[in-house]
């Protein structure tokens, strides 16, 4: 990844200051380029190159609207029946997910005796700051909405004991992989058991389509638990790759987004686009 792709995140949140700004009413390529003050021409380019899909089209999904149309076409009912272990592997994008978790004594101890090494990326929504042990990625945080200095305190704090190391050298190759939606990565998910059981049932939601906290809680057998469902989904660690981004509310809101709800917004409407594209050319 490289800065060009935390430069389209920044015009895409500016494009959702326009979009918002003018209510329920669409606005003509002209004039939401004029709002980003950019050409017209580059700006379809951008985003035709970025997404697949014409900058007029781009507006419906960055619309608040988006959500609901989400739960009515591309809700995804996820399997009841499904035992969540915490040895399984998921698909997620077009990108091979290994992932492993650490025992729950282990998490108890907060992170004494692990080493974590980290590092930041551009990634196509700003920022990413990398977390991970030899074992694979344990943490992922995006900057562009709280800054860099409140991600690192929100992912150093989950894990008081660790030792922490600057090296993004270590993680370069999981962190090219996951953040490009390349090749294959790893996942070491510290967490306690039930917020395992959580984040391995978002594993199972596909891009471009989403679910309710209420599935996600009847899915892992505990249909009463909507709420601790919620916070679990809100204490995912590893943003994106556990896409946390693709739980909804029943009503159609987006909820919470620990990274900033323009971030969220801005996942959900770049894997609509993409996910509508490629089904046009199939």
């Amino acid at each position: 990844m490289d800065q060009t792709e935390t430069y389209h995140y920044h015009v895409m949140r500016r494009a959702i200051d326009a979009i918002d700004a003018a209510g329920d009413q669409p606005l003509p390529l002209a004039d939401l380029a004029a709002a980003l003050n950019m050409s017209p021409a580059h700006f379809q380019r951008l985003f035709s190159n970025w997404v697949g899909v014409s900058p007029k089209r781009y507006q419906q999904y960055l619309t608040l609207g988006h959500a609901k149309a989400l739960l009515r076409d591309r809700f995804t009912t996820l399997d009841t029946a499904h035992e969540v272990g915490l040895s399984g592997s998921g698909r997620l994008h077009d990108l091979f997910v290994r992932w492993e978790a650490m025992s729950p004594g282990a998490y108890a101890r907060g992170g004494a005796g692990l080493t974590i090494y980290q590092g930041w990326f551009d990634s196509l929504f700003g920022p990413a700051l990398v977390m991970g042990t030899t074992r694979g990625i344990c943490g992922l945080a995006f900057a562009a909405e709280a800054g860099k200095e409140a991600a690192t305190t929100d992912l150093t704090s989950r894990w008081p004991k660790a030792q922490f190391v600057e090296d993004p050298e270590f993680l370069r190759q999981w962190a090219v992989a996951a953040l490009g939606m390349t090749g294959e990565t790893q996942l070491h998910m510290i967490g306690a058991p039930f917020q395992l059981k959580v984040w391995e049932a978002l594993l199972t939601i596909p891009s471009g389509h989403v679910t309710t906290y209420s599935e996600i809680a009847q899915a892992i057998g505990n249909p009463k638990a909507v709420r601790a469902v919620g916070t679990a989904v809100g204490r995912n660690p590893v943003s994106w790759l556990i896409p946390c981004h693709r739980a909804l509310r029943k009503s159609g809101a987006l909820g919470g987004y620990h990274w900033g709800l323009p971030v969220k917004r801005a996942m959900l409407a770049w894997e609509g686009a993409r996910a509508d594209a490629a089904e046009q050319v199939q």
